[in-house]
């Protein structure tokens, strides 16, 4: 019996050890939620953050050795200046010259997200990349592959050993990394919160604006994050080249024809093109559609109601939507491709 107490006293001593020696070379981080907004979404004790695993994900993120011939990386459609989407294409870009059918969305504030994806097809974080790895149009990848490419890279066998405390190399790993790199992303120091923590105010072109935006828009997007991160139909003729139907393609139910998630409208100055098949270069563009709505027995309550926007009204709702701009976020270096 004192052989099996010594025992035991011997192996909970090396596994303290073996948790203060973990803990000893990760430094751990911590998500700030800014005041006044709500809870986020994320669960962050199934992945806890860590600078070793943060980088990591960041590496990953801009590296394109995650698609099938090493073109493309996430970066290609999600560029930092651009809010961490595309800009000078409609839809999505693959390799190969390969033509996507949706416009990619920002990647902002994703934390605050419980699903993703234009159709919400994908609920986790941890597994969102895997669309897009695996994805023919896109990297057209096998996760098994890449485990195999990052195995032969010394580079990576170190960056997984400081982020996890060894050199194993799991398809988990990696996305649990990219998810601590992503759920970091967060965009809160705009015009628009400066002015809501009274240490700046609008001009009253923004103000009339933002008085215009909370009675026509607000509903949908949703103050601190402007978007209610829900699905809604947003009036626009489907293009029949893209025949795209949105969420009725994960749900099968048909009041979900139509429906795509509804984007967040922070830092919209630069995350052109719009909608879920970027069809609108503009915002003046995107005001105009909506202000042409209502009286149509098929579009939710919140857009059956005609805007009446005079032209004045157009353009300060615009003056109002360049305060949700954020250069702190879109030229943040943490945030931005990692230097060796």
């Amino acid at each position: 019996m004192k052989a099996n107490w010594t025992y035991c006293i011997a192996l909970g001593l090396i596994l303290l050890l073996c948790l203060a020696f973990s803990n000893k070379f990760t430094t751990p981080l911590y998500l700030e939620t800014p005041k006044g907004w709500p809870k986020p979404y994320y669960d962050f004790k199934k992945n806890p953050l860590t600078e070793e695993g943060f980088q990591l994900g960041r590496h990953l993120f801009y590296d394109p050795i995650i698609s099938r011939d090493s073109t493309i990386s996430c970066q290609s459609c999600h560029l930092q200046q651009t809010g961490f989407t595309h800009v000078d294409h409609q839809v999505s870009h693959g390799i190969q010259g390969k033509i996507g059918t949706r416009n990619a969305l920002a990647l902002i504030n994703l934390a605050w997200n419980k699903d993703f994806m234009w159709d919400g097809g994908v609920n986790n974080l941890e597994v969102q990349p895997i669309n897009p790895i695996t994805n023919p149009l896109e990297m057209d990848e096998k996760l098994e592959n890449v485990v195999a490419k990052l195995q032969r890279s010394t580079k990576y066998r170190a960056l997984f050993a400081k982020a996890f405390g060894d050199e194993k190399i799991t398809s988990q790993r990696i996305l649990k990394a990219l998810a601590q790199f992503t759920v970091m992303l967060t965009s809160s120091n705009a015009k628009y919160d400066k002015v809501m923590r009274k240490e700046e105010v609008f001009a009253s072109n923004e103000q009339h604006g933002y008085e215009l935006f909370k009675t026509n828009c607000a509903t949908c997007h949703t103050e601190p994050l402007f978007s209610n991160t829900k699905f809604e139909k947003n009036g626009l003729a489907v293009d029949e080249t893209l025949n795209d139907l949105g969420r009725i393609k994960i749900t099968h139910k048909p009041e979900d024809s139509l429906r795509f998630k509804v984007p967040t409208l922070r830092n919209i100055q630069f995350t052109f093109p719009y909608m879920h098949d970027g069809r609108f270069k503009t915002l003046t563009e995107v005001i105009k559609h909506y202000n042409s709505l209502g009286h149509d027995k098929n579009l939710p309550k919140e857009l059956a109601k005609p805007m009446r926007l005079s032209d004045n009204d157009r353009v300060d709702l615009v003056a109002f939507l360049l305060t949700l701009t954020d250069k702190e976020f879109l030229f943040n270096p943490r945030f931005n491709f990692p230097k060796e």
